[in-house]
């Protein structure tokens, strides 16, 4: 199921299998419960100020198949993290867009994403 939401002007889509599933986005984080989860949600959006942001990973699961990925507005790759990688450095534009995408694998637990 592809569920199209706007949330103060961003557009968020997922396709979520689980038990449960509860993603809350955030002006500094995005935090993540869920039991059983496979899928993926993916938004958009822009961040309000430019300047080098570090991303940094939580990732409380009892199985660890999670990854971050951030693209451009061209929809290119610009960093992965995952429980392996869990935190990169990033320059960003406040005038640019840009796609957050998260993937989950039967995963159980909590996850926070920060910025």
């Amino acid at each position: 199921m592809n569920i199209w939401q706007y949330f103060r002007s961003v557009a968020v889509t997922k396709h979520i299998v689980a038990i449960l599933f509860v993603f809350r986005p955030g002006r500094g984080a995005d935090r993540v419960t869920m039991s059983s989860c496979t899928g993926w949600v993916k938004h958009m959006g822009g961040f309000f100020e430019s300047r080098i942001y570090k991303f940094t990973l939580d990732a409380q699961l009892s199985k660890v198949e999670v990854e971050v990925i951030l693209l451009d507005a061209k929809k290119e790759l610009l960093m992965k993290l995952d429980p392996q990688s869990p935190t990169g450095n990033i320059e960003l534009d406040a005038k640019s867009r840009y796609y957050l995408r998260w993937k989950f694998e039967g995963a159980t637990g909590k996850c926070e994403l920060r910025w």
